[in-house]
């Protein structure tokens, strides 16, 4: 028989799909009643043998006796295999090879809490050490804490998720209506992960996820008020963004709110989209570093009295360029983890997330290095960190939506912006940021989010729809000004709303707790004044003056 004989295929279907000849076929030399499909029982199911026990015995060293019949779980063991055992059981299989990508990637970015407190830490003088360790150590458990009583619950307590078994109990949302349309302000449901039938598989693995993300946020505000900020009020203003400020933009953004339902509302694109988080996590975390280094005010000796910035380098590089490292690397799991899942749903474009992701950090410290090489005729080491983390920042928003050439564009240019906005944000604003995390995660993540409205290519197709909206998402340059508009007004929102409340409220704490350090301990350094312990205790440390410095003495 030659191939495509349909001859062939009629000998072939009984064996292989459970087909049935025509009774009376005719011989294969004439033609042929098209196979009639027999549907498939559960006694059908009975016919099949998986390996023997003594097949077993022996090992499997080629994998092709694991994996079998045998290993679908049988619901009743006198009805023995059943069409319904199968299907569970291939259900089952995608939502936990869905649950076990996402907790996987979740245990990367909860790694990335690592990184941060290399980074900053070396980008801190040594006297200052054990204070901004245990800064980036704790705001792990405060964050968390005011995120599992009520954050997560304002967040995504009206989003139903995806491809982790639907989590249904997450139903309720607060919404109000604007020209006639639903707003949604904030979730309702999973207050202490108990509350309205939270208490649910899938819903645990959803918060354990979107908790990282939180603890992300929290900790790229310790790097700007660094050196200076009591340890005290940091708890509280941790407290207060992990239950607050994250979980109402998050939502607005991921659990259904109304930036979410511009597309849907309004006709704009898909709505406001931001896939792992440039504008929920980088920004609004570059947001409240900027209203809280502004209430701190600048290190002593940062700025002269004519206003000329005084460099005040930290202490060790090679934390700082490692920690950088460890971000990267947990980055993949922030990007292609946000998928929440490796299965269905085009959840396999995983690849070409994690390609982006990589690429726009490579392309964010090129930039940096070469802007920095050129200008000041040097390569800086700290700068060139910051302009890989400040690609992949902005390559976090649209990573799901672009292709390769639009994430090395994205992750160019933000190295070029962080470079730019360090200038901007030091001798400009005169703000004091120790690590520059108002740049990499603030402007980065303002730029990340409109990158969205520009490159996304309109193919990622995620089971046919985002954000309730048929197609893929589209940016400007592929034909969708709407987008672009959307992105825009999560912009203005993260500067003027998220900025505004995080500065209104760290103003009280500032009055009532108190935000700085006294100028005594600050001098002598946090780590004995509000640690009580010395980072290095084998070391002397001299603190000298910028002042001092510069006159040699």
């Amino acid at each position: 028989m030659e191939e495509g004989d349909p001859s062939l295929v009629a000998f072939l279907a009984p064996a292989v799909w459970g087909q049935a000849p025509a009774p009376n076929a005719p011989s294969a030399a004439a033609p042929s009643a098209p196979a009639v499909a027999v549907p498939l029982t559960d006694q059908d199911l009975k016919k099949v043998a998986g390996p023997k026990p003594e097949e077993l015995a022996k090992g499997d060293p080629g994998g092709t006796l694991t994996g079998t019949v045998n290993d679908v779980v049988v619901s009743d063991s006198k009805k023995g295999l059943t069409l319904s055992d199968l299907v569970n059981q291939a259900g089952q299989n995608r939502v936990a090879i869905n649950f076990v990508w996402t907790l996987i990637t979740g245990y990367l970015v909860m790694f990335m809490q690592a990184g941060f407190a290399l980074v900053e830490t070396g980008l801190c003088r040594a006297k200052n050490a054990s204070h901004t360790m245990m800064m980036n150590f704790m705001v792990y458990g405060a964050g968390m804490l005011a995120y599992w009583v009520m954050g997560f619950a304002l967040q995504m307590g009206g989003s139903a998720g995806v491809g982790l078994g639907g989590v249904a109990p997450l139903s309720g949302e607060f919404t109000v209506n604007v020209l006639g349309k639903p707003w949604g302000l904030f979730g309702t449901h999973g207050f202490f992960l108990t509350q309205g039938g939270s208490y649910d598989v899938g819903i645990m693995v959803l918060f354990l996820f979107q908790m990282v993300f939180m603890d992300t946020a929290t900790t790229i505000v310790t790097g700007a008020a660094a050196e200076r900020w009591k340890f005290a009020a940091f708890i509280v203003s941790t407290l207060f963004l992990g239950a607050i400020t994250y979980p109402l933009y998050g939502n607005w953004a991921w659990g259904g709110g109304w930036l979410s339902q511009l597309g849907k509302n309004y006709g704009l694109g898909h709505g406001y989209c931001d896939f792992a988080g440039s504008g929920v996590v980088h920004a609004v975390g570059g947001m409240t570093a900027l209203a809280v280094a502004m209430i701190l005010g600048p290190r002593i000796g940062k700025y002269t009295r004519d206003g000329k910035a005084n460099a005040i380098p930290g202490h060790d590089i090679v934390l700082v360029l490692t920690g950088c490292f460890i971000l990267a690397f947990g980055w993949f799991g922030f990007n292609p983890g946000s998928t929440l899942a490796a299965s269905g749903n085009g959840a396999l474009r995983i690849g070409s997330i994690a390609v982006s992701t990589m690429l726009a950090g490579m392309t964010g410290s090129f930039a940096a290095m070469l802007y920095m090489w050129i200008r000041f005729g040097k390569p800086d080491a700290s700068m060139s960190g910051n302009g890989l983390l400040a690609g992949l920042v902005a390559i976090t928003a649209p990573s799901g939506f672009v292709n390769t050439v639009g994430a090395c564009i994205i992750g160019f240019t933000a190295g070029v912006l962080v470079c730019l906005s360090v200038e901007f944000v030091e001798k400009i604003l005169k703000v004091d940021d120790p690590v520059g995390a108002i740049s990499v995660h603030g402007a980065c993540g303002l730029w990340g989010v409109l990158s969205v409205g520009l490159f996304a290519d309109g193919t990622s197709n995620y089971g046919g729809s985002w954000n309730n909206v048929d197609g893929s998402v589209t940016g400007l340059f592929y034909g969708d000004p709407g987008q672009f508009v959307a992105q825009f007004m999560g912009v203005a929102t993260l500067v003027g709303v998220v900025f505004t409340l995080s500065y209104v409220f760290n103003t009280l704490v500032d009055v009532v707790v108190g935000q700085r350090v006294s100028a005594r301990s600050e001098l002598q350094g946090l780590d004995l004044p509000e640690m009580g312990a010395l980072g290095y205790p084998e070391f002397q440390l001299v603190t000298t003056h910028p002042s001092q410095a510069a006159a040699g003495v």
